[in-house]
């Protein structure tokens, strides 16, 4: 199984929103159906941000894929745990226990 790494600056604003949109249909085009999210460079998550990845999650479920998300700073993996979004998502520490979790080749 193979997979694809996304990996957005910010998810603070309309523009880098729709950029990991943007992005999560054409790799859902490609036929990749094993998406994660790295936000090791997200600093800040608002409640925009979370309904955006709630609505990018039943897009990629909706097309029998699966998206998860890693490397979360502090203050992002808080503000996910207290809206309950890590009930929704797979989440890992770092790519390489996704890797490791999942046994999969990166495209």
């Amino acid at each position: 199984m193979s997979y694809k790494i996304i990996q957005p600056f910010s998810l603070a604003d309309g523009i880098g929103l729709n950029q990991v949109r943007n992005e999560i249909d054409t790799v859902l085009n490609e036929g990749v159906k094993t998406i994660l999210l790295d936000l090791q460079d997200v600093t800040f998550i608002n409640s925009s941000a979370i309904g955006a990845l709630v609505a990018m999650h039943k897009a990629v479920h909706g097309r029998s894929g699966k998206l998860s998300i890693c490397s979360m700073r502090t203050q992002v993996s808080l503000v996910l745990k207290l809206s309950r979004m890590d009930q929704i998502f797979d989440i890992f520490a770092n790519k390489e226990e996704f890797q490791q979790k999942n046994e999969t080749s990166v495209i």
